[in-house]
């Protein structure tokens, strides 16, 4: 039975720099999730922070649910949006998805 079974030896020392290579293929894969996803994350969340700050009246905006409308109040946490002529939804800041160009409501 001695051909199915190899039989195991001890090592003859210690492999110090094997355990620093093992390391490095967790540190390449941390470093690409790093530029590839954390990195581009961070950009966008910045972005819409900063268009989210800089709102103001009479901007054309699209909310995350989908509503196009005209900002006709901004306050500390909320805008108002005229979706249509008499018609005006108060939604949060932070629901605003992107700024349209003027015309397009």
């Amino acid at each position: 039975m001695d051909f199915l079974i190899s039989d195991a030896f001890a090592q003859a020392g210690g492999d110090a720099g094997g355990s620093l290579f093992s390391l490095l293929p967790l540190v390449v894969i941390f470093v690409l999730f790093y530029f590839l996803l954390i990195r581009p994350q961070q950009k966008r969340a910045k972005q819409h922070k900063e268009m989210v700050a800089a709102l103001s009246k009479g901007e054309e905006v699209v909310t995350n649910g989908g509503l196009l409308g005209k900002v006709t109040d901004v306050d500390d946490n909320f805008i108002s949006l005229e979706i249509s002529s008499g018609l005006t939804v108060k939604v949060q800041r932070q629901a605003v998805s992107q700024v349209m160009p003027k015309g397009t409501y």
